[in-house]
């Protein structure tokens, strides 16, 4: 059989699992400072690129304006990429939300019903 002491262990190692399982937080993969500067480093990398990208068209001799580079068409396609964003729940957080999803949704609707008019 089992000893005490292992008895113990897997009941405080269930007993934290489904202490997990239940919490509707969660733990960060990134600080909020670490964030900061990626953001900075997209930005300096964008602006860097930018610049090399008007040094090439200036040596290259002017282009016509209304035919964006590949270069441009690449940026605006990364920039309008669709987003997905999703969520789960379960039946416990989806009545303790329900109104304010109610709300959300309601307003959702609303603005694109306007927008379409």
């Amino acid at each position: 059989m089992l000893s005490r002491e292992a008895v113990a262990f897997l009941l405080v190692v269930h007993a934290a699992t489904m202490l997990a399982s239940q919490t509707e937080a969660y733990i960060p993969i990134f600080t909020y400072g670490e964030v900061q500067r990626m953001q900075e480093k997209e930005r300096y990398e964008g602006q860097k690129k930018s610049l090399s990208v008007q040094q090439r068209s200036e040596e290259a001799g002017p282009l016509d304006s209304a035919e964006p580079s590949e270069e441009e068409v690449k940026e605006v396609t990364k920039l309008t990429a669709p987003v997905e964003i999703g969520m789960r729940m379960n039946s416990r957080q989806l009545e303790k939300y329900r109104a304010t999803l109610k709300g959300l949704m309601c307003e959702v609707l609303l603005s694109s019903q306007n927008a379409a008019k």
